[in-house]
């Protein structure tokens, strides 16, 4: 005789108790939908990261010239795109950002 409870994984739970929905069909698009966030995630992070190594050179050239670290002009244009873009979230976005790529003074 053939079993017809839905697979469970290693976790014990089944694919639509582990994602919350209440199909199993529903389940595999949740699924398909978060390994397509942990992609775009990993693609963002490897962003984040080039980001924070431009700026440091950004940053070294300034200093090396004589000016400051950081241009507070040219934050507040990035805050603003990010505004603009994204809503008021896009600036919390954008400060952390920000914070990221300043390095340690």
């Amino acid at each position: 005789m053939t079993s017809t409870a839905p697979a469970k994984n290693t976790t014990g739970k089944t694919a639509a108790e582990k994602t919350g929905a209440h199909t199993e069909e529903a389940a595999a698009l949740i699924d398909d939908a978060r390994a397509r966030i942990d992609t775009l995630d990993d693609r963002i992070i490897g962003l984040v990261q080039e980001r924070m190594a431009v700026s440091a050179v950004i940053q070294e050239a300034r200093i090396t010239s004589g000016g400051r670290r950081i241009s507070l002009s040219r934050e507040m244009e990035i805050l603003g795109s990010y505004r603009d873009a994204l809503g008021r979230p896009g600036t919390s976005l954008a400060m952390t950002l920000l914070e990221l790529c300043r390095g340690r003074a």
